[in-house]
């Protein structure tokens, strides 16, 4: 009896993978290694190959500020569980004192303030985030460069057996724990380079990026192995730099970060209205928040100043209302943006029962709930051709030639504001 062999493929994602790495590239742009190697630790983890008494991936983020590393580990669990604040954030710059680990792991028994200083890594914020079916978590250092020698020494521990041992002796485990660590070790010699000789990222050829980005990824790693020890280097499973963002890169930027805005006025906004940008206003934008040396956190600081705040100085003195369309265009006299929506006032509305199919359609898009109509129509005084009102139980029986002399017309009021950012 002969036997055959079939041929595997193992870089066939399963569908959960898929699907978490859409979601990535939805909210992170021109960071493809960084999405690569999150979706490689998570398909580990949901395998259940990850290794036993280490923590799920301890990841080095460098690079640049503004280039998002620390919303990659945000839209992480964004992902995951729909909250970008599901992680545990350590900024190291609060502890760059040995007697500040108190916050980290709690004050041991016998300090003052022992029962009253609860530890930020335990137990139960590692889980609180855990649903039934997956029971991961997220732990970042943000700026890992600025921590104090105590806090180096507990992090050896935590990336090489996942556990951390608190004040009052209890252990917290991380082997379900993803580790990321941020650093901006090596930004600056990445910004000579852009500056330099080579110019500015976006005006290169398309041929020679790729040895660009190998450069800076190069010109990072060795910034971070002179600054860190060698066994801290050793326990991080991939070091991952960040590579600036380019002008195409920076232009999706900004379209995710219209979205939010439009997202939080629709969410927590007084008045629930919508905006649409024309491209010379999303130029303008671009223009105003592109800078080498700060990255998309300028971007976001010019659609707060130009766009955000006229907005909400709009919506605070009443001249936007709920349902309002709020076009947004560049004004060249005045290098600013101007604010504009139409207001649609009907002089005839008439109301009416709808059709029983329609009746059932809206009922069913509503889970069920029956839509109120009112059973009669009422004309405008002023439509019909005695002057008087009518009351219509179900249709409007008028002739044809008035019907068509009073048919309802429709007002376009357009309102038009300049907003200059002070």
């Amino acid at each position: 009896m002969s036997s055959q062999s079939l041929e595997l493929d193992p870089n066939l994602r399963s569908a959960e993978a898929r699907n978490f790495e859409e979601g990535l590239r939805r909210r992170i742009i021109g960071q493809d290694e960084a999405v690569q190697a999150v979706v490689d630790l998570y398909q580990v983890f949901c395998a259940g190959l990850n290794s036993p008494g280490h923590p799920v991936g301890n990841l080095l983020f460098l690079g640049p500020t503004g280039a998002g590393k620390t919303r990659m580990v945000e839209a992480t669990a964004e992902v995951l569980f729909g909250d970008p604040h599901a992680v545990i954030k350590v900024n190291c710059a609060e502890f760059q004192h040995s007697h500040e680990i108190a916050k980290l792991i709690g004050s041991p028994p016998g300090y003052l303030g022992h029962r009253e200083t609860r530890p930020l890594i335990n137990t139960e914020a590692l889980e609180q985030h855990h649903t039934d079916t997956l029971k991961i978590s997220f732990l970042v250092f943000d700026e890992i460069e600025k921590a104090a020698d105590a806090l180096w020494q507990l992090l050896l521990g935590i990336l090489d057996k996942a556990t951390l041992t608190l004040g009052d002796n209890q252990r917290v485990d991380l082997s379900k724990t993803m580790i990321f660590m941020t650093s901006n070790l090596g930004g600056g010699e990445i910004m000579n380079l852009m500056t330099g000789r080579m110019g500015f990222a976006p005006t290169l050829p398309e041929s020679e990026l790729p040895r660009f980005d190998e450069k800076m990824g190069l010109t990072a790693t060795a910034a971070a192995k002179r600054n860190f020890a060698p066994e801290f280097m050793n326990r991080i499973d991939k070091v991952v730099v960040f590579h600036p963002l380019r002008a195409e890169q920076l232009n999706q930027v900004l379209e995710i970060e219209l979205g939010m805005v439009q997202q939080r006025v629709i969410e927590t906004a007084k008045e629930r209205f919508q905006f649409r940008p024309t491209q010379p206003a999303k130029d303008f934008l671009l223009l105003k928040g592109t800078d080498i040396k700060y990255g998309a956190r300028h971007l976001k600081r010019a659609i707060e100043r130009y766009l955000t705040c006229p907005l909400a100085c709009l919506l605070a003195t009443g001249q936007v209302r709920s349902d309002d369309m709020i076009l947004i265009d560049w004004d060249g006299e005045t290098d600013g943006l101007q604010f504009s929506k139409e207001i649609a006032c009907p002089i005839l509305a008439v109301s009416s029962e709808l059709p029983e199919v329609m009746t059932q359609v809206a009922a069913a898009s509503s889970g069920g709930l029956k839509v109120p109509y009112p059973a009669t129509r009422t004309i405008a005084k002023d439509s019909l051709p005695d002057g008087t009102a009518v009351h219509a139980p179900n249709k409007l029986t008028r002739p044809r030639a008035n019907a068509d002399e009073h048919k309802p017309k429709t007002h376009v009021q357009r309102v038009r504001a300049v907003a200059h950012p002070r």
